[in-house]
């Protein structure tokens, strides 16, 4: 089935849902109007259906391979990166001054939503240099910027994250790679990473890794942790590649899905590399890019499950099964139900992930604090809901395809397998949780309230029009505020964190219901309100039973011991 570009899709949301127009208001994005952005994202998703649709297949049947020590990528894959390149896709919201357009972070993140949507494994490289680019903007010198950025933001180059080890995942502290000053401003980087997302290609010019090692100085834990630009080759005088770094990518790894995407045991034995960012100031610089990347995951998951839903109802129309009055499948009340509860949370995932979008972008226009505490709260609960939304999408697409479903040859599975890491990577969904509830409630829940004053505000305007719909949204706005008192009441931390996914969960499915009830508002009768009243009705009151579970507390969780989980 071929894959359509949702852009219309994105056009509502921007003018009536996520408050696009805000940012276009603003000096700095004032040539980003509606007319603009419509053009792009239309341009966008041509390629995404013509060039990186194409190849979703190719990838998932001939996997990238290690021959002789080199990458050899996909079929296709080669063309498709030349084709973002060359689109500007890359750059999109990169400083105009290195050659990026300099667009809102809003426009970025749906172009990034639907390339992943057409081909996932592909889009994961133009993210990968996406967030080095932001790393490198705010954090290198002028001449590492100088030399790196436009090369980056053209697509002749690529660029990589380097953080996870054998025995440091979410625990990066505890890495072991070493970085020794050279006596010249470069420093020898040593030491093993894995899990590296295009860690090698056969097409940029040079791979560029940011790696995070400690200097003879650094002192345990994060805080002794620096970051180090290293490239596969080292530039000549001129700026183009020459000798070979002392590094190698040891091995592929196989997994479940993204198998396009090759995923790198990396070697480093006294590589070239220069400081990125202050000494033993590492993780403040990669949190740039890994803040940049978490709402590209986000994105990633939304992709996806666009992906399997298009493919899911395409499915259901043709097939025929039943006695039904269309004589196909997509008549049957659980088929409905399954691709209405797809296309609702697709709807409500792409919502909160574009909320986000524009508070990031309010933020970097006008550098209000009200707005950097919206998008670093949004920031979690996009990643998390958007990467579970297109699990659960997947998923069920493969159920409406019942048995065929479980054939790899309709091509439904790949999707589930493909989505499965995104929970996983950049921050798993847990540790996206425990954020929220942690590091983002220091402020005592203000910037949560304010959230929810604006939720429940949107309700009292509704209910003239729509009471059915508005109450609902606006109790449980409520129930939330309730469990956000009890929550940052809490003194043991452990309490909180024990009941932080169903928080993270249940904050979601409010905001789902508000961006549902936005767009009800809006389109005054319809599609758009019969979709806000399947999700408002039968999918939004799972908040409470998440609450719920949210407020048990910790103890619960240590009444068995040990011996007891064993069953000993």
């Amino acid at each position: 089935m071929p894959y359509r570009a949702p852009v219309s899709e994105y056009e509502f949301l921007f003018r009536h849902v996520v408050g696009y127009d805000q940012v276009a208001a603003t000096d700095r994005f004032s040539e980003a109007d509606g007319d603009t952005v419509s053009a792009i994202l239309t341009e966008a998703g041509k390629m995404c259906e013509e060039v990186m649709a194409p190849l979703q297949r190719n990838g998932d049947l001939e996997p990238a391979r290690l021959e002789n020590g080199k990458l050899r990528s996909s079929p296709g894959f080669a063309e498709g990166w030349a084709s973002i390149a060359e689109g500007g896709w890359i750059g999109m919201s990169a400083p105009v001054e290195y050659g990026g357009m300099g667009l809102p972070m809003t426009v970025t993140s749906s172009v990034n939503e639907m390339m992943s949507a057409a081909c996932l494994s592909l889009q994961l490289a133009p993210l990968m240099s996406q967030g080095q680019i932001e790393a490198l903007a705010h954090h290198a010198s002028d001449a590492l910027k100088d030399l790196y950025l436009p090369k980056l933001i053209s697509g002749e180059w690529a660029g990589t994250m380097n953080l996870t080890e054998p025995q440091a995942g979410s625990d990066v502290g505890a890495l072991s790679s070493k970085a020794v000053p050279n006596g010249d401003g470069t420093y020898a980087v040593s030491g093993q990473k894995i899990f590296i997302s295009w860690g090698d290609n056969d097409f940029a010019g040079n791979v560029c890794h940011l790696v995070l090692a400690r200097l003879p100085d650094g002192v345990p834990g994060t805080k002794g942790i620096s970051l180090f630009l290293v490239p596969k080759f080292l530039p000549d005088d001129a700026g183009n590649p020459g000798v070979a770094n002392t590094l190698k990518v040891v091995s592929l790894e196989h997994k479940m899905g993204l198998h396009g995407s090759p995923t790198c045991v990396m070697q480093y034995d006294g590589a070239t590399g220069w400081l990125v960012g202050k000494e033993h100031g590492g993780m403040a610089a990669m949190f740039t890019m890994m803040n940049n990347a978490r709402l590209g995951v986000g994105g990633q998951g939304v992709g996806a499950a666009e992906g399997a839903y298009q493919h899911a109802l395409a499915y259901a129309l043709e097939r025929k099964q039943g006695k039904t009055p269309s004589g196909t499948i997509v008549d049957h009340a659980d088929v409905r139900r399954m691709l209405l509860e797809m296309d609702a949370d697709l709807f409500a995932s792409r919502a909160i992930l574009l909320a986000c979008a524009v508070a990031i972008d309010m933020q970097s226009a006008t550098g209000e604090a009200d707005w950097a505490a919206r998008a670093a709260l949004l920031t979690p609960i996009s990643k998390a809901f958007g990467t579970e939304t297109g699990i659960r999408v997947a998923e069920t697409g493969v159920q409406v395809h019942g048995g065929m479903g479980f054939i790899e040859e309709t091509g439904a599975a790949q999707y589930y397998r493909d989505v499965r890491v995104t929970a996983i990577y950049e921050g798993t969904n847990g540790i996206q949780a425990m954020d929220l509830v942690g590091r983002k409630m220091m402020d005592g829940g203000e910037a949560a309230y304010r959230l929810l004053e604006e939720v429940q505000k949107q309700a009292e305007r509704a209910r003239g029009t729509l009471p059915d719909l508005a109450e609902p949204v606006w109790q449980a706005a409520e129930t939330l505020r309730e469990a956000t008192e009890w929550l940052v009441s809490q003194g043991e931390m452990n309490d909180r964190f024990a009941g932080a996914v169903p928080y993270l969960k249940a904050f979601a499915r409010v905001l789902g219901g508000h961006y549902h009830l936005s767009a009800a508002m809006a389109e005054k009768g319809g599609p758009r309100v019969a979709l806000a009243r399947f999700y408002i009705d039968r999918m939004l009151p799972e908040h409470g039973a998440l609450l719920a579970h949210a407020q048990a507390g910790a103890e619960g969780l240590y009444a068995l011991g040990i011996d007891d989980l064993a069953r000993g």
